[in-house]
């Protein structure tokens, strides 16, 4: 069984050589560059509804490498 997402978890991560903060809460996701506020906020809904097509079915992905080269530190 899963644990429930309570409260905010902060990570670090790396992109091309840039430390970023990501942090992912009951609300959604933020990604920003460490050490500044602002940045990109996606909520769990919108998240979903970008993966579900018109007919309400989900949208079928193929897994591949990551881009940006994205690693986590």
């Amino acid at each position: 069984m899963a644990t429930k997402l309570t409260h905010a978890i902060r990570r670090e991560i790396i992109i091309n050589e840039e430390p970023f903060t990501v942090v992912i809460s009951p609300d959604g996701l933020r990604l920003s560059r460490k050490r500044f506020r602002s940045g990109r906020q996606l909520s769990w809904e919108a998240l979903w509804r970008q993966g579900v097509g018109d007919d309400g079915e989900e949208a079928s992905r193929e897994a591949g490498p990551v881009p940006g080269g994205v690693r986590t530190v």
